[in-house]
């Protein structure tokens, strides 16, 4: 695309680009922000989980300490074992946190320790909203996949450190062979860390389980998903060290801190959707009975699964930012003391929006066929119904991908029109200049005129009329000229040319060209695509040298 001359049309076409790339990205900067609130609250779950376990570990070695509790000391090597792979995962976890950062925009910076834009009270990375980031290193380029396959190896070393321990020491512990394969059984199925491995082949456009959860995922929401892949492994590392200390009698239970943690599928959803969350305690233990855990949503009780975990789901009815009040009670199992924790979980709802822009310019060019992209927020691209007036629309190739044609120019006052609907949205118009395409340059060669050596100037057949700095494949024809010799101290001679090439007459005028000599083109006229007649283009005078 040409860069306007004029300050004015250059700032018109700055602003139009900054309009198109703020509709594309469609996504609130409370989006953004609820995002991290959801990361935050991970980092702080794991937190407070870690601390129970250091509580738990230093318990039971001092437990062990006593010659009396000598055989289960094989305990302690293998919780040993579960928290290393856990700490391992986690530092593999945030180094993958610190490559997407960086890629966003914060080279050699740390996901947790940013020099970062502060947005709505919050540090955040340059890059939140980069979904090409996301998808070009965590699908395109495997990350995703080896963050699959470090999961199910995490998974595998926890849990062969749990089935070794009872394996060759369950019998020692107390336990029968039955009840050995009974916990073995029970811990695989309650650990937290795992890969869903088959919703992803149920969709049709879906490669691969990287590409069915990070694909143009934007980096803010990319991140509480990597925190809480962190978070399941520190439960499961709970649920196993909880366990193994219980063999020998030396759990403990701490209760410091409680606080609702909300999951949501969505946190920017669209009028009339659903908007559903996960509600859980921050401090969640698999050993802690559905029936001492108690979660409220605005006063009203939910019931607790199995996991200790409960759905919510509600209506929505309002656009705009929504409030939800959240309250924990977990009774301690030991003490039977009842701890409680309040909070808050603002998200947002809005309409569905369309945006319409056309791939190469602000403009339609008659004559050549238009690329325009279309996308509505939520909807599939099957469901888009697309109406053009004062121009002509057809889909193209691809899904969102359209193709517009034109034949008359538009005024201000009387715009072509592309009109959006379907999926929910209302009929959504978008308003687009139609313009001829540019004057072509007539040119010999690569010159439009000036000195020019006597044998480059004979050896031009004829006049081209070309498109420079146009982004269509268009080509002009140069319908004629007229052709004038002016030797020295001689009498100007004409000659009349149709089409590019020169003419019997032309071609020996040409021939005669010496130093010092004047060759004039004028009224050069060029038809181009979508031209219903030839226009007037550039003038052209070359002296010989």
């Amino acid at each position: 695309m040409s860069i306007p001359k004029e300050p004015r049309q250059l700032m018109i076409n700055l602003m139009y680009l900054v309009l198109t790339a703020l509709l594309a990205l469609n996504v609130s900067a409370e989006v953004m922000n609820a995002f991290f609130t959801l990361d935050e609250g991970n980092k702080a779950s794991i937190a407070t989980v870690n601390s129970q376990l250091d509580q738990t570990v230093d318990g039971l070695k001092n437990l062990l300490s006593d010659d009396s509790k000598a055989k289960y000391r094989p305990i302690e090597p293998a919780i040993e074992q579960v928290r290393a792979a856990v700490t391992s995962f986690g530092s593999y976890v945030d180094q993958l946190r610190d490559k997407l950062v960086d890629a966003g925009g914060n080279n050699d910076g740390k996901a947790d320790e940013l020099d970062l834009t502060e947005s709505y009270g919050k540090m955040v990375p340059k890059g939140k909203k980069n979904k090409d980031i996301t998808t070009r290193i965590l699908v395109d380029e495997g990350d995703g996949e080896a963050l699959k396959a470090e999961i199910l190896k995490t998974r595998d070393a926890m849990l062969k450190a749990y089935t070794d321990l009872l394996s060759e020491n369950g019998q020692t512990f107390g336990l029968k062979e039955a009840e050995i394969k009974q916990r073995i059984e029970g811990i695989s199925q309650n650990l937290t860390l795992s890969i869903d491995d088959e919703t992803w082949k149920t969709s049709e456009d879906k490669k691969s389980w990287a590409d069915f959860n990070f694909r143009q995922m934007p980096l803010a929401a990319v991140m509480p998903l990597l925190s809480q892949m962190q978070s399941d492994a520190k439960s499961s590392e709970a649920a196993l060290v909880n366990n193994m200390a219980e063999l020998a009698g030396g759990r403990v239970v701490e209760f410091d801190a409680f606080f609702p943690v909300v999951q949501a599928k969505k946190a920017y959803v669209i009028k009339g959707d659903p908007f559903e969350a996960t509600i859980s305690v921050g401090t969640y233990s698999t050993q802690i009975s559905p029936s001492d855990i108690g979660l409220y949503v605005n006063g009203s009780k939910l019931p607790v699964g199995a996991d200790g975990k409960a759905e919510y789901k509600v209506r929505t009815t309002s656009t705009g930012k929504q409030s939800i009040k959240l309250r924990a009670e977990v009774r301690n199992p030991l003490t039977g003391e009842v701890s409680s924790g309040d909070g808050t979980y603002d998200y947002e709802v809005g309409v569905r929006s369309a945006t319409v822009s056309a791939d190469k310019m602000n403009v339609f060019y008659i004559g050549v066929e238009n690329p325009v992209s279309v996308t509505v927020a939520g909807v599939s691209s099957n469901d888009i119904q697309v109406n053009a007036a004062r121009c002509n629309i057809k889909r193209g190739s691809k899904a969102g991908k359209f193709v517009v044609t034109a034949s008359k120019p538009t005024t201000l006052d009387n715009p072509a029109k592309i009109t959006v609907s379907g999926g929910g949205l209302p009929a959504t118009n978008f308003e687009f200049r139609v313009k001829r395409i540019p004057d072509p340059i007539a040119r010999l060669s690569k010159s439009s005129g000036g000195a020019m050596g006597n044998g480059e100037f004979k050896a031009q057949g004829g006049v081209g009329a070309f498109l420079d700095n146009f982004d269509f494949d268009a080509k002009c024809k140069i319908q004629g000229y007229t052709l004038t010799y002016v030797a020295k101290r001689q009498d100007p001679v004409d000659s009349v040319n149709q089409g590019p090439r020169y003419n019997a007459k032309s071609k020996r005028l040409v021939a005669q060209a010496k130093p010092g000599d004047i060759f004039y083109f004028d009224n050069v006229k060029a038809r181009c695509p979508g031209d219903t007649a030839g226009r007037t283009i550039n003038s052209m005078v070359f002296k010989i040298k």
